[in-house]
């Protein structure tokens, strides 16, 4: 049966990520949003933290954690409430070291790991989402075509978060020439490799200070044992579930931290003589807000739960992120609209946390859990 408490070490870190989320996310993101970067203390007090590396083994210098997707999705959430841009830099790394710690080799596990298990920041990243209007996961035009010992990819892909010092960059590409999950195997790329070339960086209607890029990939060529897991490859469908979830956990973090300051704003602020969360159109507004908050993440404790006891969660998965994608938005867009004008200006964080809101249709693959 699912619990809805979480252990006394989940709740442990649910506190300590939301303290740093409190304390010093929520405080520089403004700040971080207009200079679009993110101050490196920040970056390494999250990494301190052991938020992707404590769940590397001991034996690539790791603190051997039990790795659990509802951790992880508590994790994300409450980072997510401090700050969308500097949760999916602190948790980019894990977007390579999750799938190799899953799906590697032993090769490829003492070969990886070790670089992530550092005690400074190491960035690292993944390349999905592709630069066409018709993106499907399912039949990517990126491809990885094996030629003796090699193999050679070609395409490009977008939203690559820290592609430009990432140093290493697990590529999903076609292989065979087939469609389908079960054609998709993970690549990967390391700094400098010939046929690499990250291009400009992207200039996005939100996660402003995230840095996110576009790779391009010509006759990029990598060695046989860079495929993820060998010969067999990897299984795409299970990562992007792991990824679905972060993806909803994420928006919940942004869903609850925009309802929070828009029912905090209604108390305050007083019209006629009452503050306008007596209002009933404001009321009813925010209790469906609260509603639906809850309701998606109560989606998402049900996948990562399932994720954690090895099931087939494609369904509950799927269902949580887009559910979830629809949520923020609306949610967001409430909570500028309870504020009136100033929900418009900068002064107020709303309008951030709805332009960031606004992204979740669109982030396939930027997240893991």
């Amino acid at each position: 049966m699912v619990s809805f408490q979480p252990t006394e070490d989940q709740q442990l870190i649910r506190d300590t990520v939301a303290a740093f989320a409190r304390e010093q996310l929520r405080p520089r993101a403004r700040e971080a949003d207009e200079a679009g970067t993110i101050p490196g203390d920040l970056i390494q007090q999250g990494w301190e933290l052991g938020l992707v590396n404590s769940t590397i083994p001991e034996a690539y210098g790791g603190a051997g954690d039990a790795r659990s997707a509802v951790t992880g999705a508590l994790i994300a959430e409450e980072l997510a409430w401090g700050d969308l841009s500097m949760a999916l830099h602190l948790l980019a790394p894990r977007l390579l070291i999750y799938p190799v710690l899953d799906l590697g080799t032993p090769e490829q596990k003492d070969r990886l790991l070790k670089t992530y298990a550092a005690a400074q920041f190491t960035p690292g990243s993944a390349a999905v989402m592709e630069p066409h209007y018709d993106f499907d996961l399912a039949a990517l035009r990126t491809t990885a075509k094996r030629e003796s010992g090699t193999y050679i990819i070609s395409g490009a892909k977008c939203y690559v978060p820290l592609a430009a010092d990432a140093e290493h960059i697990l590529v999903y590409a076609r292989t065979d020439g087939r469609d389908g999950y079960d054609a998709v195997s993970g690549f990967v790329v390391e700094r400098g490799t010939p046929g690499l070339t990250i291009l400009e960086r992207e200039k996005n209607m939100g996660i402003k200070a995230l840095a996110t890029y576009g790779i391009a990939l010509d006759n990029c060529r990598v060695p046989a044992a860079h495929r993820l897991g060998g010969d067999n490859g990897g299984v795409f469908a299970k990562l992007m579930n792991y990824s679905r979830v972060a993806l909803a956990s994420l928006a919940v973090g942004v869903a609850r931290a925009a309802f929070e300051y828009a029912r905090d704003y209604a108390k305050d602020r007083r019209a006629f003589g009452v503050a306008i969360a007596q209002k009933q159109a404001i009321a009813f507004m925010l209790a469906e807000m609260a509603t639906e908050i809850d309701a998606t993440r109560l989606l998402t404790w049900e996948a990562a739960w399932k994720l954690d006891r090895g099931e087939e969660t494609t369904r509950e998965a799927y269902l949580a992120k887009n559910y979830a994608a629809n949520m923020v938005l609306k949610v967001t867009d409430n909570a500028v609209q309870i504020l009136g004008g100033h929900g418009y200006i900068r002064e107020h964080m709303v309008e951030l946390w709805l332009r960031n809101g606004r992204g979740f249709a669109t982030f396939d693959g930027l997240a893991i859990v």
